[in-house]
């Protein structure tokens, strides 16, 4: 093991390790004064003094020192100053879910169906965020719309989501601009134009400031998208070129990928058609983007992601912290336990 290792923590002294030496002499020293005690006891015949020397038990005798020991370890290890890495509260504001409302989502691959189990757990994962943490919902089909704005209103989120109804057709780069102009009002970000593909007449240019640095993928850790669809997208603009812009205003998307490899078959006027989960593309909107690719085979699987999910977002940035004072604490804690418990057993401190 690297010594400048344990565990999960990172020494930032770690010579002072050896300090550990130190054990096996105060253990020995510890035995030879139990002897010195012995052969004292033995010179007087009082029984008294026997059963003082003695004690009760082999175990009692024996339990105040152990735990002192224990004590001193906890304090030798905070020498070596170790850290470890701590989740912190993350700054997020506006998260906007894109539901995908399409005709695939029918299929009952994912029981009841894909449009249920992701309905629940959607519902679940807003009860889940932070009382702070804005919600809004984009509903995703041939055309995408933003059924909620986002809100705090938790019951207002959740109602949305309930009245969400499958359409025909998938345009996930309509979703996706849909819920960047949602999360970014100020960007005055040409929505009708990134749809058609063609700059619309007289929209109002961007709003970029010539000083600010160029955003990296996923460095705007106040907003996140979260797309939820089977990855089949046939209408619309490319979902790519969103994601370029997503990434270039540092926004993440999560994708939830909602389906089986394979798939389910569905019947269409009069038409039966098999429809699978195309998760390439959805990890290729997440890789690009920053963020993060799951998949979920089954309803089960589709609230653990979402709850995981949530967790992710509450607590996205992890920062090194020593913890020398936890083992300080521990050791002070354990040695006032001995000295308590070989005062209350034998009368002397050890």
């Amino acid at each position: 093991m690297n010594m400048d290792h344990f565990g999960h923590l990172t020494l930032l002294w770690p010579r002072m390790l050896w300090l550990y030496l130190l054990v096996p002499v105060l253990v020995l020293l510890y035995v030879r004064l139990l002897a010195r005690r012995r052969r004292v006891a033995a010179s007087y015949p009082s029984l008294d003094l026997v059963g003082a020397a003695v004690g009760d038990s082999r175990m009692r005798r024996h339990l105040p020192a152990v735990i002192l020991l224990l004590g001193l370890c906890a304090m030798l290890f905070a020498v070596t100053r170790p850290q470890a890495v701590v989740k912190l509260p993350s700054r997020l504001e506006t998260v906007v879910l894109a539901m995908d409302m399409s005709g695939s989502m029918r299929a009952d691959d994912v029981k009841p169906s894909r449009m249920v189990a992701s309905q629940t757990a959607a519902k679940a994962f807003i009860d889940d965020q932070p009382h702070n943490v804005r919600l809004g919902i984009v509903a995703v089909a041939g055309a995408a719309a933003l059924v909620q704005s986002p809100t705090r209103l938790r019951e207002d989120a959740t109602a949305a989501i309930d009245n969400l109804q499958i359409q025909r057709g998938t345009a996930l780069g309509s979703g996706l601009i849909i819920s960047l102009a949602a999360l970014l009002p100020a960007a005055d970000l040409d929505v009708e134009g990134l749809i058609s593909g063609r700059p619309t007449y007289g929209a109002v240019p961007p709003k970029i400031d010539p000083e600010a640095p160029p955003a990296t993928p996923g460095s705007n850790r106040s907003v996140a998208i979260v797309l939820l669809s089977d990855g089949q997208s046939n209408t619309g603009p490319d979902p790519m070129k969103i994601v370029d812009v997503a990434a270039s205003h540092g926004v993440r998307i999560y994708t939830v990928g909602v389906g089986t490899n394979e798939g389910a078959t569905l019947s269409v006027d009069g038409w039966s058609m098999r429809v699978r989960l195309d998760d390439e593309a959805l990890k290729k909107i997440a890789s690009a983007s920053g963020g993060e690719y799951f998949r979920a085979d089954n309803a089960k699987e589709l609230k653990t992601i979402y709850q995981s999910l949530a967790m992710r977002l509450a607590y996205d940035k992890e920062e090194p912290m020593e913890v020398s004072a936890l083992f300080v604490a521990l050791g002070a804690m354990l040695t006032m336990v001995a000295a308590l418990l070989s005062m209350w057993w034998f009368g002397r401190i050890l």
